[in-house]
């Protein structure tokens, strides 16, 4: 039986406004539909240093001190009692959860999480590639095909690509993503493929280009180009078939979100990764000519968002086995947790681009 510490290392902010600091803290135990995870990798995401500022933190953070991270990856050291699809050793992956942070986020060295919003990390996939997944994939799987009858579900309703017509009704369909290098636009880009979408165009700087062919895009084009110029371009990668599903990866650039609106066809249907329209341009919001935007706010244990977040997590071991989803590039931070703030910083100022920054708790002193 794993020897499990009563304390952890634990990066967390004490306050509204304040910089995150490294401090011991209890380790969580599993409640009997949970696991306690030794995290050995977790990712940084843009959330990580906008959440704890009044914009978001007002609006998203319910007790202080906050411990940040939505994505991480270790080995399972407590089983609760009714768990019965996971056992001590297991390698997982899990989406960390901010309304609980102090118990379900990443940035930690130990943190506990539903045995079945997890997956089993295939054998050739490292902790740091696995850290990478869970907010980007999740976040775009349920903006796109949270089929939830509830109000509060702001998706598109396509269909799954885990069912069996999920593969063939969009099939030889135009897909255009803005911010194919982002991570949420490079899971985007190999969502698209699954789906059976051709041609996939994305928007991403040079350098990344053969990257994002290598997921799936069939065509990059500079971002650093007028959108009237990227607009121009589509109809004949397109042959002159109308786009119409595009996916806006970076939207809190308003020219972003502009661009993907006016690249669809009417009727067309445009993934936004921001909770509602409040958070979008009002000509975004409305883009008429009988366009639907979708909206997501990425918390999995929600009524209606619980389920698709189940599915997802039966799909993933699968995807990774047969190579169907491929992990972003990493580079490792130094010094554990404590490399964090700096990495945060670096995200902050534009100076990470087509990878994420993973951190290994466990290497904290």
């Amino acid at each position: 039986m794993t020897e499990i510490p009563q304390t952890q290392k634990t990066l967390l902010c004490h306050q509204e406004g304040t910089s995150y600091v490294v401090e011991e803290r209890p380790v969580p135990r599993p409640a009997p539909d949970e696991v306690l995870v030794k995290i050995m990798a977790c990712a940084l995401n843009p959330i990580d240093y906008g959440i704890v500022n009044p914009l978001y933190s007002k609006a998203l953070i319910t007790s202080w001190p906050y411990v940040p991270g939505g994505d991480g990856a270790g080995v399972v050291v407590q089983v609760g009692q009714e768990v019965t699809s996971l056992k001590e050793g297991d390698r997982v992956v899990f989406k960390g959860h901010i309304q609980t942070s102090e118990r379900s986020a990443t940035c930690q060295q130990y943190a506990v999480v539903p045995a079945d919003l997890t997956a089993l990390i295939p054998a050739h996939i490292s902790f740091e590639e696995a850290a990478t997944i869970p907010m980007g994939l999740t976040t775009d799987v349920l903006v796109l095909y949270n089929q939830s009858p509830a109000p509060e579900n702001l998706s598109l309703r396509l269909t799954p690509i885990w069912e069996p017509e999920g593969t063939t009704v969009y099939a030889g369909t135009p897909a255009f993503i803005v911010g194919g290098a982002s991570p949420l636009g490079q899971y985007a880009i190999q969502l698209a493929k699954l789906a059976g979408h051709d041609p996939i165009i994305t928007t991403a700087s040079p350098h990344n280009a053969a990257l994002l062919r290598s997921l799936g895009a069939t065509h990059v084009l500079d971002r650093a180009l007028p959108n009237a110029s990227i607009l121009a371009e589509l109809p004949h990668l397109t042959a002159g078939k109308p786009i119409l599903y595009a996916f806006v990866a970076v939207p809190a650039v308003p020219d972003a979100c502009r661009l993907a609106r006016d690249a669809l066809a009417p009727g067309g249907a445009l993934a936004t990764v921001m909770p509602s329209p409040a958070y979008v341009p009002a000509d975004v919001a409305d883009p008429g000519d009988g366009k639907r935007v979708g909206y997501v706010l990425g918390n999995l244990r929600l009524p209606h968002t619980r389920d698709i977040a189940v599915a997802v997590f039966k799909q993933l071991t699968r995807w990774l086995e047969k190579g169907l989803l491929k992990p972003n590039p990493v580079e490792v931070l130094p010094n554990g947790l404590k490399g964090i703030p700096e990495g945060l910083e670096r995200m902050k100022a534009g100076k990470v681009s087509g990878k994420k920054l993973v951190a290994r708790p466990q290497e904290t002193v």
